[in-house]
């Protein structure tokens, strides 16, 4: 999913402690690497590293950096390897001047996209697809020297979702695909505009939240000002990620006007009347079942304990890089309280299943821990097709859910049941529908035909 921050000052006061700790609140988004370029208007210095925020910046880093215009990135790859050549921002040099690029999102057609400028002279140092986004901008830049239209052609070549933040001279650029897929919202003070992928980044840095930037909308910051620009190929009808609301988003911020913890909430008390059941307690899997099992429990009237107890240095588990991690970490992430789980009948409460080992991992630990019975409630719909828009979820024999049965998933995982929200307990829990819900009916909002024409996402 990665975490976008960046920040222009009017005052021209030095920003690059503020985009730091604006990152540091987007860890979640991220955990594989991190970046942050800076520029005063004349030059552009930059700094990244594989690592968490805090392990790739040291004051000495920061302190090599200065500027009023900034962007930074934390890393959650999907396009491209875990490797320092794939952090970001991208700072590319061109015949204008150095331009600095952090990207959210996945391009669905950056391969083609790619094969075409490589046939025309260009070399990618990476392998993802903000490099793409990159070198297409330098070469519209050198057809045509505004910056305004350059980046307009070039979100015209874009299939996907992608939220920019653009450093180009003395100007900050952002910029949130039509469909609006990824959150970018905006925040101000009395000196300096803001953009952060989320709101709760702008609260850490103490800067009022302004507005999100619309889907389809371009918003370029200089010295002049604030203007905005509507895209030619805004959508009417926005699609925004779905699991931004049930997964990846802060619960403590708001996207598009709506508030994480509520939505959780209310898919917890919906759950509990879509899939009820005879149990002694209910327990969340931390952390992202917590609010879940507060809805479930006020709606259900079953007593809430936390019967997993996490170890709170330890990361993200899904949006770990390979499974062999994935499955390290869950045992050094959770640890059951065999006092709350012996001969009872318990219900937890998860996010997702995705790929199921972790699920396994987890009613294995319970029931060793004395569960009588252990039931399990996901707070998302079935997830059958894969995510071509940012999500590490790349094939359909990943997804447990495409081909199982609850009753066949529950046996899988050892569970004695399993029950999904439903899409329409979704919709109505968010309280918005024009969200992308592909990986739940494979309805895709754009054009991914040259993904399954391949073949490899359907194996």
């Amino acid at each position: 999913m990665c975490g976008i921050f960046g920040i222009y000052s009017h005052e021209k006061s030095n920003i690059v402690k503020k985009v730091y700790y604006g990152l540091y609140a987007l860890q979640h988004r991220g955990q594989e690497g991190a970046g942050i370029a800076v520029g005063n208007g004349k030059e552009i210095g930059f700094y990244k590293g594989l690592g968490l925020v805090p392990e790739v910046f040291s004051n000495k880093e920061l302190q090599n950096l200065y500027g009023h215009i900034g962007v930074g990135h934390v890393r959650y790859s999907t396009t491209g390897r875990n490797t320092i050549e794939n952090c970001q921002p991208f700072v590319v040099n061109s015949s204008f001047g150095k331009i600095a690029i952090t990207h959210n999102g996945d391009i669905v057609n950056s391969k083609e996209l790619k094969h075409e400028l490589e046939k025309k002279g260009h070399i990618f140092v990476s392998t993802t697809d903000s490099e793409v986004i990159a070198q297409l901008l330098v070469r519209e830049l050198l057809k045509n020297d505004d910056i305004i239209t350059a980046v307009t052609n070039v979100t015209q070549k874009l299939n996907g979702a992608y939220s920019l933040l653009i450093i180009y001279d003395d100007t900050l650029i952002a910029i949130r695909d039509p469909n609006g897929f990824k959150p970018l919202c905006i925040g101000k003070d009395d000196g300096a505009y803001y953009f952060s992928s989320e709101s709760c980044a702008l609260d850490i840095v103490d800067v009022e939240f302004e507005r999100d930037v619309a889907p389809g909308e371009m918003v370029v910051v200089d010295q002049n000002g604030l203007n905005t620009y509507k895209l030619p190929n805004a959508k009417e009808k926005a699609s925004s990620c779905m699991f931004e609301y049930v997964y990846f988003a802060r619960p403590d911020s708001v996207i598009d006007g709506v508030s994480v913890y509520e939505v959780r909430r209310n898919i917890g008390k919906i759950l509990a009347r879509e899939t009820p059941e005879e149990v002694d307690i209910v327990s969340p899997v931390p952390d992202s079942g917590i609010i879940f099992s507060q809805g479930y429990t006020e709606e259900a009237e079953v007593p809430y304990y936390e019967a997993l107890i996490k170890n709170r240095y330890i990361g993200r588990t899904f949006i770990l890089p390979t499974q062999e991690e994935r499955d390290l970490a869950v045992r050094l992430k959770l640890n059951p309280v065999k006092y709350l789980l012996k001969d009872k009948k318990v219900m937890l409460i998860d996010d997702s299943i995705v790929r199921g080992t972790t699920s396994g991992k987890i009613m294995k630990m319970a029931k060793k821990a004395g569960a009588k019975e252990v039931h399990l409630r996901i707070g998302s719909p079935r997830i059958v097709s894969p995510c071509f828009y940012g999500i590490d979820m790349a094939t359909t024999k990943e997804l447990i859910a495409n081909s199982k049965t609850d009753e066949e998933i529950a046996e899988m995982i050892g569970a004695d049941s399993v029950a999904y929200l439903s899409i329409e307990g979704l919709v109505e829990a968010i309280g918005r529908d024009d969200l992308c819900l592909a990986c739940l009916n494979e309805e895709y909002p754009t054009d991914v035909s040259c993904k399954f024409e391949c073949g490899n996402c359907k194996k």
